[in-house]
Formats: C-alpha cells, structure tokens, sequence
C-alpha cells in the first residue's frame, strides 16, 4: 500500500472516529454547535434548556405571584420612579454610564456578584427603572417579559404569549429591548406582538403586533428594533417603514415612510436645532419630524444584505456617525438646512452588530470581531487590538466596559494611544451577543441561558 493511501485512510479513520465522538457527545451529553457573529466557526456548548427551564419554573413559582393576583408593592417601590436605564443602550441611547466613578482596580477573581440567575433564551438587553430589571425571554413556545429586583434579582413578574421565533443562523427567541416610561414597559417580540404593561405589577394594558398594524412581512432575523417612548409615543421600527402609538391607549397614531426594515432601534436627538427622531432603514439612515409628517433629511446607508444593525453616533448638533458591517463602514453625515452631507467615509470601523460610542472625539467599537479606536474628525484609524469577538461595549468614565462574545467582562482604557486591557474574568458561560446595562453602581449582562449582576461602582 502507497504512502498516500495509508496517510488518506488514517486520516479518513480519524475523522470517523472524530465523527462518532461529536455523535455521542450529542446524544447522550447534550453536544451542540451554535455559530458567532462571522457565522462561519462553531461554538461548541453542552444544552442544558431544558434543565434550565425547570428551574426558571419551579423559582417562579416561588419568587412572584401572576401579574392578575399579583400583592401590594412595599411603598418605597412604589414611590421610586426613578429610571437610570430606561432604554435600549441607555438613556441617551449612547451606550455612557454617567451615575457614578466605577472601580477600575479589580479583584483578580472579577468584580464581587450581587446575585445570577438563569433565564430564557434570546439576544435581548436589560432596563433599568423603579429599583427593577427589565428584559425579555423565550421559555418554551412562549416569549415573556419579566421584572427582577435589581437589588437581589428575585423575580417578581412575568408576562407571556404565545411565539417562538426560529432563525437557523442568527439563533431562536426574541431581539428586542423592551423601554419604560411613567411606570410601564413596552416590549416588543420577535413576531412584532407590542405591550404595554404596568411596571409594578407585570398588567397588561394594552396590546397590538406592529407587522399586522403595517401590513408588513418578518425580517430574516426577526423584529430587533428596540421601541422608543418619547413624547407620551412609542416608536416602533415594523418589517417596513416608522410607527408611532400612544403610550396610554396603544392607538396606532401615524405610520410613515415605506422603507425596508432594519435591526437598528430609533433615536430622538436635536440636529440642525430641531427635535426629531432618527431612524436608520434597510436603505437610509434618516430625520424625521416628531408627528412623523416630514423627512427633514435623508442619508444613503445600505450595506450587503441590507442589514443595519449598529445605532448612530451622534457627535454634535449637526452631525452624526454611522457604521455598519457587511461590506461596508463608517462615514460622518453633517445635517443642515439643506440636508444630509457626507463628510467622510471610512473602512476604520465597521460594526456588524455591534454599537459604538464616542469619547473625547474618538470612537471605540468593535470592527469585525476586533476592538478598535477611530478619530472622530477624520474617520482616521488609531489604533486596532484586542479580540473580543461580536460582543458589546460601554463607556464609563475612562474604560470600556467590554463584554465578549462568549462572556467574558473586560475593562480596557478609553485612550487613543492603544490598547490597554485592564483587567478581565469570566462573567457568564455560552454564545453572548446581549448588550449590557449599567445602573446605581451595578454591571448587568446576560445572555440566552444566564444573567448576573456585578458591584462595578467605585
């Protein structure tokens, strides 16, 4: 027998072997394969859904009565109104955490965990508001909207209905952040089903789906687009074009435009000295009026695919920044009386789904995988190091708050000289793409199997 025939079925033994092997993991030990954010290299992990679900379960039971009986809230809860995270990427939508001065010398074990606990599936970030966090689920064939105590993540209400969003390649349950405003949170599933529920108790108040409303068809990787509540309105991004309805009654107020769908959530922000909303498409990225009647400016943004996902950055009052993956980058768009001017494109920093945010006229985010530091003014690169895979980031004073695809809390200085990692731990086990959240001195982060909650405050 040749050389090259022994070397041929030894290999093809090996991977028989390796074949059988990865076939019992599965079988017997849960094996499975997710895949990250290129959608090329697979993420080996070990499913635990249903084990996990049954605990979720069995501590509902104990921790929270249902919303419809639910008990009297202790009078400092319900006194609380206050709201230090009440959106998507937080209250500017900027990704800042401006409460207080973090601690930056940590522990060699990590920062000290206040409380963890698993829950449902999903890419969906956390809200802060009235001493409680706020996200959204899929246990089983449902999608929940669930209230834990910040303090000690007890979990205190949840509201469910019936949908199971299923996407092969980006993964399974809903994307949305929910928003909250005077005591109630919105949130939105993966199927377009809108909420509108009381903050203390879990009650719904009212209800409708954005995609039937708008006489639109799904996304491919379903509705992502976390609402906006600004004015007594919720803004919604529906499979085509901008909605608005009253936050109080759910009527369905004034729709526009007919663009293509994006992930990306909308923004309210002053440009040109006019309050508007900012929405990026699947074609453009956009002004519009608050009554939703004008496009007071209109940008070209459309990448492969068609796929915004990244919020804009806004620099000043008159101009912004975009970026976005999938063939494409970042430029800077300068609004005026006239219109939408394109400043500057560049290849520095092209985040897929992954939000930037802006210090000291640099922006920090992560380029395919890998963090990166752009000059604001020039699209200029600075610097580009350290793989943290598609994960998410913040900005708290001097760091970045960074928190890897699979689930790793680093800190590393906001500084246009380099890369300088800081300190770093393993917070949460598994594929993570969930923004994190920061409110009163705390860290949360979570993904589709866990979320835990951190001491981050000086």
């Amino acid at each position: 027998m040749s050389k090259i025939k022994r070397v041929l079925l030894w290999f093809g033994g090996l991977m028989v072997a390796a074949g059988v092997i990865v076939g019992v993991g599965m079988a017997f030990f849960g094996l499975r394969f997710d895949r990250d954010g290129t959608g090329m290299r697979p993420l080996p992990y070990v499913d635990r859904t249903e084990q996990r679900l049954q605990e979720i379960e069995k501590r509902a039971a104990v921790e929270h009565q249902p919303a419809e009986a639910a008990v009297a809230e202790p009078a400092a809860v319900v006194a609380d109104q206050s709201a230090p995270w009440p959106l998507f990427n937080g209250a500017k939508q900027d990704g800042v955490y401006r409460d207080s001065p973090i601690q930056v010398n940590w522990p060699a074990k990590g920062l000290p965990e206040v409380w963890r606990k698993p829950v449902g599936g999903g890419y969906a970030s956390m809200i802060v508001a009235q001493g409680r966090v706020f996200t959204i689920e899929q246990r089983r064939d449902q999608e929940v909207a669930a209230a834990y105590d910040l303090k000690t993540g007890r979990e205190v209400w949840a509201n469910s209905w019936k949908a199971f969003f299923q996407e092969s390649m980006g993964g399974d349950g809903p994307r949305a952040t929910p928003a909250w405003a005077d005591g109630r949170v919105f949130p939105l599933g993966a199927e377009g089903e809108l909420r509108c529920l009381d903050a203390l108790t879990g009650k719904l108040l009212w209800r409708t789906n954005i995609l039937t409303d708008s006489g639109a068809t799904n996304l491919q990787w379903g509705m992502a687009a976390s609402p906006l509540v600004v004015d007594g309105m919720v803004i919604v991004m529906p499979g085509k074009g901008v909605a608005a309805y009253d936050a109080k009654s759910g009527k369905r107020l004034w729709t526009a435009l007919e663009d293509k769908g994006a992930y990306t959530a909308p923004m309210v922000a002053t440009l040109n000295g006019q309050r508007q909303i900012v929405a990026v498409t699947g074609e453009r990225a956009l002004g519009l009026t608050l009554d939703g009647g004008k496009v007071l400016w209109s940008h070209p943004w459309k990448t492969d695919y068609e796929i915004n996902s990244a919020l804009p950055l806004i620099v000043d009052g008159n101009h912004m920044i975009l970026t976005a993956g999938y063939g494409h980058g970042a430029a800077m768009i300068e609004i005026t009386a006239e219109g939408a001017r394109e400043m500057w494109q560049s290849k520095a920093m092209k985040c897929k789904f992954n939000n930037a945010v802006l210090h000291q006229g640099v922006v920090y985010g992560i380029d395919e995988g890998i963090l990166a530091a752009m000059d604001a003014q020039t699209g200029q690169k600075k610097w580009k190091g350290g793989r943290y895979g598609f994960g998410q980031l913040l900005l708290a004073g001097e760091h970045l708050v960074i928190l890897s695809e699979t689930g790793e809390v680093v800190l590393v200085r906001a500084t246009p000289a380099g890369h300088e990692e800081v300190a770093k731990f393993e917070a949460i086990s598994g594929k993570t793409w969930n923004v994190p959240a920061m409110a009163d001195g705390l860290l949360l982060v979570r993904n589709g199997a866990e979320m835990a909650c951190y001491r981050i405050a000086r």
